[in-house]
């Protein structure tokens, strides 16, 4: 298995590919107000509104830390993400499917541009910052879903437990 992954990140590294749009080059800043749209996952934040702060740290290992979160239904975070390494990495909330779906047209389109409230694309050494709102319960997925990286194991899992609004006695 560690061969396997290895190999793995040594090709992600080299490919030419996964340099052009995410390794060097931030995307722009984002512009007016944050759309907020309903997604299976929750919706964006109010970074005012914010119940706690998460950081999650990216490095070149292909390796979330902590890899795991947990939060309750209607908690806002903000998440600071930190990438660590030497190369682009993005932090993107979803579903597994989704994320799977992504990740499979960032191989195919690597200079494929994408910014919605749930990514932040994080160049080497900085960080970036997510709020987000999670007013749905669940098992829920975040993912690097830069060419090469999802496909590493650069993935981590959200679970969200559901506010219990009164227990009815038996």
């Amino acid at each position: 298995m560690n061969i396997i992954r290895n190999t793995l990140l040594a090709a992600m590294i080299a490919l030419p590919l996964a340099g052009v749009a995410h390794s060097d080059k931030p995307h722009p800043a984002k512009s007016g107000p944050v759309v907020k749209e309903q997604k299976p996952w929750g919706i964006a934040g109010d970074a005012k509104a914010a119940d706690r702060t998460i950081e999650v740290a990216m490095s070149d290992d292909m390796r979330f830390t902590p890899d795991r979160i947990e939060v309750r239904q209607g908690e806002t975070i903000r998440f600071v993400v930190r990438n660590t390494g030497k190369v682009m990495h993005e932090f993107v909330i979803g579903t597994k499917q989704e994320n799977d779906q992504h990740a499979a047209m960032m191989v195919k389109f690597p200079n494929m541009e994408h910014d919605e409230p749930y990514m932040a694309h994080v160049a080497p050494g900085k960080n970036g910052e997510i709020v987000w709102t999670f007013n749905r319960a669940g098992d829920f997925a975040f993912a690097c879903l830069i060419a090469g990286h999802y496909q590493a194991g650069m993935v981590g899992k959200i679970v969200v437990a559901a506010v219990n609004k009164g227990k009815k006695s038996s």
